[in-house]
């Protein structure tokens, strides 16, 4: 349960650090480096502990 949980939060966290946009319409390279981080923990839980194909 914890597993599905983590999914969900590190999920939201990526998909909010990369699409941010700034007041001025651009990229802020911290929610870019913290959202693709989340992305890859995200993915490797995903793959690893719950679905169990690595």
């Amino acid at each position: 349960m914890l597993d599905y949980i983590f999914v969900l939060i590190t999920g939201f966290i990526a998909y909010h650090g990369l699409t941010y946009h700034g007041e001025d319409d651009e990229n802020d390279i911290g929610h870019m480096l913290f959202g693709s981080i989340a992305l890859l923990f995200c993915i490797r839980v995903l793959f690893v502990d719950i679905l169990k194909l690595i």
